[in-house]
């Protein structure tokens, strides 16, 4: 009775575990049989290239998890980002560097204002970033009249824009090293180290996470919650800039519906990443997992020409599902 008991207790602790990763390999093996052609080096440079920008602004809604907040303003503030450098280079007519720098000095500040409404103002987070994200999501139009943003379009004003889009920006979405590896890819791996790291191994990331279990405890102990709470919000903002550059260079225009999907893309792979490895807390690496989740099932599922509408709603399940499945065992084990 007793070795039955270890038996089942070893087992859950191993389905917690390793129970997503192994989830993962059985959706991998399943659309390989399906599509010998799912396994390609082209499909799978493509699903790394697809979750790149997706992973880099779920890195952001990660840091806020960390410390109990959420920022539903990512997706806006990425497209906004993407809007900023098209007119700084084709209307402005300024350099990659200008571009990236104004993108993000964006994010930083939207990172504040929201920290900001959470920390001062005392407004909900999902209530502030939600306005945020409404605020960004029309001011991003103003400057164009709502028309997307291309080499020699016509402005509100009657004149037509001078300038295009810098060959080294463009680099950072479209050039690939040694032909195979996108430098997207690369900065997204760069970006979940840094926060990985951070988060793990520093005295700043353990407050918060510290702040995340129980702020009240967090600042009785004296740590400066409020501060560590708006700079969460800000490496969420500077995420999310980072995702809309590369947006901005992989298309090569400002187009105002490209962000449109982005916040529920990023939502899901910040949320399974709580599945990964079992630790039913947000983490970096489990997000960079996630969005390789994501990616995985919506290239297999267009590579077999599942209809795109019923996309969502499988990628939804999943999220239920992983989420139910991880903190239903981690419970368990708790008791």
């Amino acid at each position: 009775m007793a070795n039955t008991a270890k038996a089942q207790t070893r087992f859950r602790d191993l389905a917690i575990r390793y129970g997503f990763l192994v989830l993962l390999l059985v959706i991998v093996i399943f659309f390989t049989v399906m599509e010998p052609a799912f396994m390609s080096l082209r499909s799978m440079v493509f699903i790394f290239q697809s979750v790149s920008i997706t992973a880099v602004l779920a890195l952001g809604v990660t840091a806020t998890l960390v410390v109990d907040g959420f920022d539903l303003s990512i997706g806006s503030v990425a497209a906004s980002s993407m809007m900023t450098a098209s007119y700084a280079m084709v209307v402005w007519g300024l350099g990659s560097v200008e571009a990236v720098a104004l993108c993000l000095l964006l994010g930083l500040g939207v990172g504040l204002f929201n920290g900001l409404l959470v920390v001062v103002a005392r407004v909900p987070d999902l209530l502030a970033t939600l306005g945020t994200m409404f605020l960004l999501l029309g001011l991003q139009l103003i400057p164009t009249a709502g028309r997307s943003i291309a080499k020699g379009m016509m402005m509100p004003d009657g004149s037509t824009s001078t300038g295009e889009f810098d060959k080294s920006f463009l680099f950072l979405g479209r050039h690939r090293l040694w032909d195979i590896v996108p430098v997207s890819v690369i900065i997204m791996l760069a970006l979940a180290l840094v926060i990985w790291f951070f988060l793990e191994f520093t005295r700043w990331g353990r407050v918060m996470y510290a702040i995340g279990s129980n702020e009240l405890a967090s600042r009785l102990a004296g740590a400066p919650v409020s501060r560590y709470k708006i700079a969460a919000y800000m490496i969420s903002g500077v995420s999310a800039s980072i995702g809309g550059i590369l947006l901005a260079a992989r298309v090569g225009r400002g187009d105002v519906s490209s962000g449109n999907n982005l916040l529920l893309d990023a939502v899901a792979a910040a949320l399974i990443g709580f599945a990964v490895l079992g630790v039913a807390k947000p983490n970096a690496f489990g997000t960079l997992v996630g969005a390789l989740f994501v990616g995985v099932l919506l290239q297999g599922l267009t590579m077999m020409n599942a209809p795109y509408y019923a996309q969502d709603f499988v990628k939804g399940s999943v999220l239920v599902f992983a989420l139910v499945f991880t903190f239903s065992l981690t419970r368990a084990a708790r008791r």
